[in-house]
């Protein structure tokens, strides 16, 4: 087994039961001796997020997109880092190419959706929500952020229709 994988693994069940310190420490280590694979970085930066060190996070990040830009976890990661930091234009980027490696993930479209309404940009809103919902027909979220986005576009009549979708998979 990849010995990577088994350290990952261990740090995740420790963060399960919030055993940071441990893990971050286990971490740490481990970059001594596996300096140049980015899982181990994407772990940290995980644990900075949840403890919100954005700069620690945001370190980590970087170091790991100079080791493997085209990991669609780090993009992800620095978008919403960028995004936490108010910076939506310069973070819209690495959300697009989180999307563009991580074909059809209804969590990365939902979150580009949120991303083009912090910069107004409507024409985009409707179809990519309409996209991440027929990837994730049941999940409550994008539904919900597609009312949403409906409503603010005034597509009422669309909007009326997917009320009548909810309403019809409430009384299942």
């Amino acid at each position: 087994m990849d010995i990577i994988r088994e350290l990952i693994i261990k740090v995740e069940n420790l963060k399960q039961w919030k055993n940071f310190k441990e893990a971050l420490k286990i971490l740490k280590d481990a970059t001594i001796k596996y300096s140049d694979d980015y899982r181990i970085y994407e772990e940290i930066a995980d644990i900075y997020l949840y403890e919100w060190n954005l700069n620690q996070a945001a370190k980590a990040v970087n170091f790991a997109l100079s080791i493997n830009n085209d990991s669609a976890t780090w993009n992800y990661l620095k978008w919403f880092i960028l995004l936490s930091n108010e910076k939506p234009l310069e973070a819209i980027k690495y959300l697009e190419k989180s999307n563009s490696l991580m074909w059809n993930n209804a969590e990365v479209l939902r979150n580009l959706w949120w991303a083009y309404t912090m910069i107004w940009q409507q024409d985009r809103w409707i179809t990519i929500l309409k996209r991440a919902l027929n990837i994730s027909p049941w999940d409550e979220l994008i539904t919900e952020d597609l009312a949403m986005a409906l409503i603010w576009t005034w597509k009422v009549k669309d909007w009326n229709q997917l009320l009548e979708k909810i309403w019809k998979n409430f009384e299942k």
